[in-house]
């Protein structure tokens, strides 16, 4: 089946949260605190969206992932407790959810590449994210794609671990 990689309209922000709505009561369901302190919520995605951040993955027709991919824009990564490996122009991307339907197929993996084919396309070569300390599958995702762990940020009180990933520039 084709993947796609597009801004998100909002025409289709109810089906947005729906798949964030899922993702919400599986990081509890794991334990979780992250996202469950009433962020992210419906005025995020729609704000998202509206601001041009907002990226669905799509198969065929349907939606099967979310995430908000942003330049050079996020306040907090300039208080990071530790080192990142670059002060460039980064791409930094939040809110990676994908649909209870469509989980296990690799399309987290899938939503990292086209961020990075988005990094590329903008020539910028630095990717930066954050996950919360128990969400093991995010962590190990980034560490399996060739992020490294650079420190800690925070966000609402919260410490949150801090990735980067350096791509290689393609000829």
């Amino acid at each position: 089946m084709e993947h796609n990689f597009r801004k998100a309209n909002l025409t289709e922000q109810a089906q947005i949260w729906d798949i964030l709505q899922q993702a919400i009561v599986r990081r509890k369901e794991d334990g979780s605190n992250q996202w469950q302190d009433g962020y992210p919520n419906p005025e995020v995605i729609r704000q998202d969206i509206e601001q041009g951040v907002g990226f669905v993955l799509t198969e065929g027709e349907t939606i099967v992932g979310y995430t908000a991919v942003l330049i050079n824009d996020e306040p907090e990564y300039e208080k990071i407790e530790g080192k990142w490996l670059t002060n460039e122009d980064f791409v930094v991307f939040h809110r990676v959810a994908i649909s209870e339907q469509h989980l296990g197929k690799g399309l987290a993996k899938k939503i990292l590449a086209s961020i990075e084919d988005f990094a590329r396309s903008k020539n910028i070569f630095s990717i930066k994210a954050d996950t919360n300390f128990d969400n093991l599958a995010m962590m190990s995702l980034f560490e399996k794609n060739g992020y490294v762990y650079c420190g800690e940020v925070y966000f609402r009180g919260s410490p949150r671990k801090a990735y980067e990933k350096v791509l290689t520039k393609i000829n």
